[in-house]
């Protein structure tokens, strides 16, 4: 059936009132696509149509989904690339995207999730058992992917399971209707078979309940103050703020329940000109004495505190060893010499790629006055 055809009977539903769940499928020759990159070709492939892509982006033209199912088939090879779905996007820099690494095939880090913001996309901050796992793909033959989308949840089913791989209980954008992009970087990947089944007035049912937000531990800092961009270069041989123009523009920026405050959300990074931020947190103190925080960071961090720098750290990917991804974590502990009254802990988070992030935990909150 021609996706003309397709159309035209969901519009018939629409105006029926009847449930207008109409799986859509859209060919590769279909002019619905618009597709552009390094590589490209429609092909048959173990007798489907397909198309290759490597190095390029697929994407459906007019499409506006939020809530539904997105299937479609693909045919990797075991070379280390990425390749997936972008869903919701609201233009060429910000969306949600999941995809493979055939490369990791049967470890933890085979799939993943992430929001993309402003062009960066987070994979260093969002890890772990809610944003990816272990599978075994087939290589060089057909299989399965699917994922059911509803609200800020969703599910990923592999290989024509019956139950999900693993369910995304908080994606990280604002839930709202956006496009839809398949692609592939690094090795060629075969895809057939793509549809998508639009059910915004009617949401599928997911296997787990949609979660409810969780509240954030008291002893995180909930919020900072983030500055403008600037180029990393500017803080050479910097050790006080005195010698530092501290006249900047400043936007608040909230935390995540876990204290993780991706950066990225507010500021576009630009990898040689604008890949730094100073974030500030003010520190009120019942007295003078040494408080320790935990800090996580992505990629660099520099430390100030009263103004002197006091710590630096490189927390990027394979900075410890070559199987180190430079996911984010509370790896650090800084002592704060706190004088009673105001304090000021400013901090410039570098960036490189993966994830542009920074996040704090007091061991405990004695000594400090609640803000």
């Amino acid at each position: 059936m021609y996706p003309e055809i397709r159309f035209y009977l969901f519009f018939l539903f629409v105006l029926s009132g009847l449930p207008a769940h109409l799986q859509i499928t859209v060919p590769f020759d279909s002019p619905s696509w618009e597709i552009g990159g390094n590589f490209h070709q429609l092909t048959v492939y173990q007798g489907q149509q397909a198309i290759t892509l490597d190095g390029a982006v697929a994407k459906l033209k007019g499409v506006q989904f939020q809530d539904g199912i997105i299937e479609w088939d693909m045919a990797l090879s075991p070379q280390r690339g990425f390749a997936g779905l972008r869903f919701r996007t609201t233009d060429d820099t910000n969306g949600e995207e999941f995809y493979l690494r055939p490369h990791q095939s049967g470890k933890p880090d085979a799939n993943q999730y992430c929001p993309v913001n402003n062009g960066l996309a987070s994979w260093q901050l969002y890890h772990g058992e809610a944003y990816a796992a272990a599978i075994e793909y087939p290589f060089h033959e057909w299989f399965h992917v699917k994922l059911v989308i509803v609200g800020s949840s969703a599910e990923v089913y592999i290989k024509d399971m019956e139950k999900p791989l693993f369910h995304i209980p908080n994606l990280k954008q604002t839930p709202n209707t956006g496009g839809l992009a398949l692609y592939a970087n690094r090795t060629p990947v075969y895809f057939a078979n793509f549809s998508y089944t639009a059910m915004d007035n009617n949401p599928p049912k997911l296997t787990h309940p949609p979660m409810e937000s969780s509240s954030a531990s008291a002893n995180i800092i909930k919020q900072w103050d983030i500055s403008q961009a600037f180029a990393e270069s500017k803080l050479e041989g910097l050790v006080n703020l005195e010698q530092w123009d501290t006249s900047m523009d400043w936007k608040p920026l909230e935390a995540e329940a876990s204290g993780l405050t991706n950066i990225a959300r507010i500021t576009h990074f630009q990898k040689e000109t604008a890949n730094t931020v100073f974030v500030r947190y003010k520190i009120n103190a019942t007295h003078k004495h040494t408080k320790a925080l935990q800090l996580g960071f992505s990629d660099r961090a520099r430390v100030f505190f009263n103004g002197q720098l006091m710590f630096f750290g490189n927390d990027g990917f394979r900075t410890r060893d070559y199987r180190y991804l430079g996911t984010i974590g509370y790896h650090d502990t800084v002592y704060l010499p706190l004088e009673k009254g105001e304090n000021e802990l400013w901090i410039a988070v570098s960036e490189s790629f993966g994830g542009w992030a920074v996040q704090g935990r007091w061991l405990n909150l004695q000594g400090l006055i609640a803000q």
